[in-house]
């Protein structure tokens, strides 16, 4: 599911820099034809990726809502149940080998 997400994006990523690329190109041949000038070149560059910005962390949002509540809904263990389940494995691990070196002597 985190590989799922991270392909989605990633995905974002690369459609945002294609059309800022492209967008790029446009305002170029547009100062180069005395269209617009450089300053409002700039200006719609930079209104394009403050807009792009707002939007991928709102998007980002969404899909992490939607994962969360998805993963809640499978009833998926979260990365720190299963921290502290491993931690409590590795103690009681610990405690039967200490008990059964303690066993062990005693049977010598």
């Amino acid at each position: 599911m985190d590989d799922l997400f991270k392909k989605f994006l990633y995905t974002g990523v690369g459609i945002v820099s294609t059309t800022a690329e492209t967008l790029q190109k446009s305002v170029d041949e547009w100062i180069d034809k005395g269209s617009i000038s450089k300053e409002e070149g700039k200006k719609m560059l930079e209104d394009f990726m403050a807009e792009a910005e707002a939007k991928k962390e709102k998007v980002e949002g969404k899909v992490k809502g939607f994962v969360e509540k998805t993963m809640d809904s499978l009833d998926f263990p979260t990365r720190s149940e299963m921290e502290k389940l491993n931690a409590r494995i590795a103690e009681l691990e610990s405690k039967l080998a200490r008990k059964s070196k303690g066993q062990t002597k005693k049977e010598d």
